[in-house]
C-alpha cells in the first residue's frame, strides 16, 4: 500500500483491520517522514525504538481481533505531556533532563488501547506562546508557505509542533493542550481540524500546568471523523484529577450525520472585530451560508461581555501559572544554576528561574504575581473572575434560548511570518476569537474552510453546549464537506 503517510486515521484504522497494510509498515513510513522533516522543527525528542514496540505489539493485537480504533496509529505527543522514562520539558530550559517516571493519563489511555507514539512535538514553552517562538529548542515551521515566498512563517501556538507534524504528514495525528486557544489557532493556521472539549472532558494528570481552570487537552487530526475517533480514546474519568468529570463518554464518530436541519446556529455580533480582515470576514460569511444551506436556522445573537475576555484571561492566565511555576526552583528535577561560593537558597532558587524561564515566561509569572500581590488582588485578579462569569452566562442564555452552537472566525488573521514584529499586546490580539471558549468551559472546534489571497489556509471555530462534544463535531463536519478542504502544503523541506 504506498502513501501510507497520506492516510487519514481512519482510513488507516480501515486498511489495518483489513489486511492492506501493517502497524509496522505505516509507523516506519512516518519515522522516515519525521526524519526527513528537521527543517520544520516540530519534533524535538525522538523515539523510534518505543514506536516499533508499540507498532509491533499493535499487530498482533489486531491479529488477535480485539483491537480499538487507535490500535497501531502513530501519533504525536506535545511535550506538555509526561511520558515514562521519555524527555518532557514543556519546551523550557527550566526542565533540562527531565525524564518523567510516570505517564500522564491521556497518554497511558492511548498506549493502553494500542496507539504508537513516534515522539514528543515541539511547542511555546509552558504553553505561553501564539506563534511557537518561546520554545527553548527554536521555532517551529509552518510546513506551508505563502504564495511565491520563501519566508518562514508561524504554524500558530503554543500547540505548533503538534500542528505542522499534522499538516506535514509526519503522523496521523497529535496531542494537543489548549488553555486560551492553542489547539485552535494553530489548526487554522495549518489547515487541519482542532478540538478544545468541554473542560473535565479530558483528565489533566500529567499535563504540565500552565493555568489550572483553563487548561484541556484535545485532538489534532486532518478530518473531523479522525478527531472523534481520537477524542473518544482520550477522554473519560480520572480519580487522579480532581477536575475529571464522571460522565459516559459517547461514541462521538457515530455522531457524524451530517444532518443539522432544525438546528439554530448563533452569529455572535460581537464577533465582528473592527479592523477584521476582508478575507475573515468573507469566510465567516460562506460558512454561514453552508450551514443555512445544510438546513439550519442562523440567528444573529449576542455575547456581551466579549470585550472584556482578553483583559480577563490575561490576568486569570498569569495569575494562575505565577502559582503553578513556583514549584520549578532547581531543588528537586530539571535546570539548576550554578552558584557561588557564598550563595544561598535564595540566590539558587533567582539564578535558577532567571535562567530557566524564558522572557515571555517571566513576563506571564510577574503580572500573575502582581495581580495576586496584597492591594491587587481585588482589583485585577477578583474583577476578572467576575467579568468570566459574565462571560459564562452570556453563552448559557443564549443556549437556553435554543441555540445549539456558535459560528465564528478562528483567527483573526491567517499565518503571519516567523519574527513580526509584534508587541506582547499585539501577539495576545491571536486569542480574539477562542479565549471566551475556555474562560467558560465550553467545547470549541476549529475547522478549516478555505485559502486567503495567499494561498494559506483559513478557519472557521464552532462554540457547542457543554459537553455536547459530538453535536458539535457532526456541525463541523458540514462545513468541512461543504468547504471541501483538499488542500495541502506543498513539500519543501
Amino acid at each position: 500500500m504506498s502513501n501510507l503517510t497520506d492516510l487519514t486515521i481512519a482510513g488507516a484504522r480501515d486498511a489495518l483491520r483489513a489486511g492492506e497494510t501493517t502497524a509496522v509498515a505505516l509507523t516506519e513510513a512516518h519515522l522516515d517522514a519525521v526524519a526527513a522533516s528537521g527543517a520544520l522543527n516540530a519534533f524535538v525528542h525522538h523515539t523510534p525504538e518505543i514506536a516499533r514496540a508499540q507498532a509491533e505489539a499493535a499487530d498482533a493485537r489486531i491479529a488477535r481481533g480485539d483491537a480499538p480504533d487507535m490500535c497501531g496509529i502513530p501519533i504525536g505527543v506535545k511535550d506538555l505531556f509526561c511520558t515514562k522514562g521519555v524527555a518532557s520539558q514543556a519546551g523550557s530550559a527550566i526542565l533540562d533532563g527531565f525524564k518523567p517516571e510516570y505517564e500522564s493519563t491521556i497518554t497511558d489511555q492511548l498506549f493502553r488501547d494500542g496507539a504508537v507514539m513516534l515522539g514528543k512535538l515541539n511547542m511555546d514553552e509552558f504553553a505561553m506562546g501564539s506563534s511557537n517562538e518561546t520554545s527553548t529548542y527554536g521555532d517551529v515551521v509552518n510546513p506551508w508557505r505563502a504564495g511565491n515566498s520563501d519566508a518562514a512563517l508561524t504554524p500558530g501556538g503554543s500547540s505548533g509542533g503538534s500542528a505542522a507534524a499534522v499538516a506535514a504528514r509526519l503522523c496521523l495525528g497529535a496531542l494537543g493542550t489548549d488553555t486560551g486557544g492553542s489547539i485552535r489557532q494553530p489548526a487554522a493556521f495549518t489547515g487541519i481540524t482542532g478540538i478544545k472539549p468541554t473542560y473535565g472532558r479530558c483528565s489533566r494528570w500529567g499535563v504540565v500546568a500552565f493555568a489550572s481552570s483553563l487548561d484541556q487537552a484535545g485532538p489534532m487530526t486532518r478530518s473531523v471523523r479522525d478527531a472523534a475517533i481520537f477524542l473518544r480514546a482520550m477522554s473519560g474519568h480520572d480519580p487522579k484529577d480532581s477536575t475529571s468529570a464522571d460522565l459516559a463518554v459517547p461514541d462521538f464518530e457515530a455522531m457524524l450525520t451530517g444532518d443539522i436541519k432544525g438546528q439554530t446556529i448563533g452569529i455572535p455580533r460581537e464577533y465582528r472585530m473592527e479592523g477584521m480582515p476582508e478575507e475573515i470576514e468573507t469566510l465567516w460569511t460562506e460558512g454561514t451560508e453552508m450551514l443555512r444551506d445544510a438546513g439550519a436556522e442562523i440567528r444573529d445573537i449576542s455575547l456581551p461581555h466579549t470585550k472584556y475576555a482578553l483583559p480577563a484571561y490575561y490576568v486569570i492566565a498569569p495569575a494562575e501559572a505565577s502559582s503553578n511555576l513556583a514549584r520549578y526552583d532547581g531543588v528537586r528535577f530539571g535546570h539548576r544554576a550554578a552558584l557561588d561560593q557564598g550563595d544561598g537558597i535564595t540566590e539558587m532558587y533567582e539564578k535558577t528561574r532567571a535562567e530557566g524561564f524564558g522572557p515571555e515566561v517571566q513576563r506571564r509569572v510577574m503580572v500573575g504575581t502582581y495581580v495576586l500581590s496584597a492591594g491587587f488582588y481585588d482589583a485585577y485578579y477578583n474583577r476578572a473572575r467576575r467579568v468570566r462569569t459574565l462571560i459564562k452566562k452570556d453563552f448559557e442564555d443564549a443556549f437556553a434560548a435554543g441555540v445549539d452552537a456558535i459560528l465564528t472566525p478562528a483567527t483573526p488573521s491567517s499565518a503571519f511570518e516567523l519574527g513580526a514584529n509584534f508587541t506582547p499586546i499585539q501577539m495576545y490580539l491571536n486569542d480574539v476569537f477562542t479565549v471566551t471558549v475556555n474562560l467558560a468551559g465550553l467545547p470549541g472546534v476549529a475547522v478549516p474552510a478555505g485559502l486567503d489571497r495567499r494561498g494559506l489556509p483559513m478557519g472557521l471555530q464552532l462554540i457547542g453546549k457543554p459537553w455536547d462534544e459530538g453535536g458539535l463535531l457532526n456541525v463541523a463536519s458540514v462545513i468541512e464537506a461543504r468547504a471541501g478542504f483538499v488542500a495541502r502544503p506543498d513539500k519543501w523541506w
